[in-house]
């Protein structure tokens, strides 16, 4: 089945998920609704929403319920890019600008801020702890990632271990627990939230990668954002880290690397990208992504065979392959 056929089938349950996301963000405060709308109307993939509405199926499926965890991690997905862009000095995402470049860094900081606290006031309606233990200890972990992130920027030198590791704070533990928390929250078994977990985990690891291939491989009609943006901002990603280790172009491409670095993200990115391209560190990229997918589908085995399980093993393909 394809992505939008699965989208299709879940589209009441997607609507009121949307039209949720647009009344918790919405403040007597006209700026800060209207700053915190910004990236909502900018759409997106709703993959976590997604998860924890698929996950649900799998225990007693009541959307009152769900909606309470599916509306959270969205808004603190959302929250976190409001934070990124701040960083990364990005003006633009997903084709529009970005919050702190329509207005400035200081009201998309707060903007952030507000979302985040907005989230967390939704899912205390729900009263299992361990619900907001595993909640808690991921946007911990999501901190720690931003500040390893911020830290490695233009660190050519780091490894593909610390990568990893940055990307499954950064992305890997909110799809996780995207899956985990719809699991919990309809009362399914504790051995399907786990596989669900894990599927979720190297879900978001696989499509992290995917997305890093993506800036380097995708047009800005595709991606929303010039290509090679993340080189610009100082995020080495796994095919730079890969392309660095190949003795042949290492040299050329640190020249590269190091100019972006000395003109503050404002160099041309294109012969860097001509000579990653060129490289065997695209092919390996994707092996390791594709790694990732066969993981989080193995994953799905131990599962009921419902139509749900199907789902995700389309998305599953899906996300192997997208090419946005």
């Amino acid at each position: 089945m394809k992505l939008l056929d699965i989208y299709a089938k879940m589209k009441s349950d997607l609507e009121i998920i949307e039209n949720q996301l647009a009344r918790s963000v919405t403040s007597d405060h006209a700026l800060l609704s209207e700053t915190s709308t910004h990236l909502l109307k900018a759409g997106g993939k709703r993959i976590r929403p997604v998860f924890v509405l698929l996950s649900g199926k799998f225990g007693d499926y009541r959307l009152d319920v769900l909606e309470k965890i599916a509306v959270p991690l969205e808004l603190i997905h959302m929250a976190s890019l409001v934070h990124d862009d701040v960083i990364d000095n990005a003006e633009t995402r997903r084709g529009q600008l970005t919050v702190k470049s329509k207005w400035d860094n200081r009201i998309a900081m707060y903007t952030g801020d507000y979302i985040y606290g907005k989230a967390l006031t939704i899912v205390t309606d729900l009263q299992n702890p361990l619900i907001h233990q595993i909640l808690s200890k991921a946007m911990v972990q999501m901190c720690i990632g931003e500040m390893e992130q911020i830290r490695d920027f233009f660190n050519t030198e780091q490894t593909v271990r610390n990568y990893l590791l940055r990307i499954r704070r950064k992305t890997a533990l909110l799809v996780a627990i995207s899956c985990q928390l719809g699991a919990i929250a309809s009362g399914s078994d504790q051995h399907s939230a786990n596989l669900l977990y894990k599927f979720g985990y190297n879900f978001g690891m696989a499509f992290q990668i995917r997305d890093d291939l993506l800036d380097l491989l995708g047009t800005e009609k595709q991606i929303g954002k010039p290509p090679g943006s993340d080189m610009k901002q100082g995020n080495i990603t796994l095919p730079v880290l890969l392309a660095l280790q190949e003795p042949s172009i290492n040299e050329s491409l640190l020249l590269e690397i190091n100019k972006i670095r000395e003109s503050n993200g404002a160099g041309d990115t294109k012969k860097a990208l001509n000579i990653i391209r060129k490289s065997a560190s695209i092919h390996t990229a994707e092996e390791m992504a594709t790694r990732y997918i066969k993981k989080a589908i193995d994953a799905l085995k131990g599962l009921p065979d419902i139509p749900a399980k199907k789902n995700l093993t389309d998305i599953a393909h899906f996300a192997a392959k997208r090419n946005y």
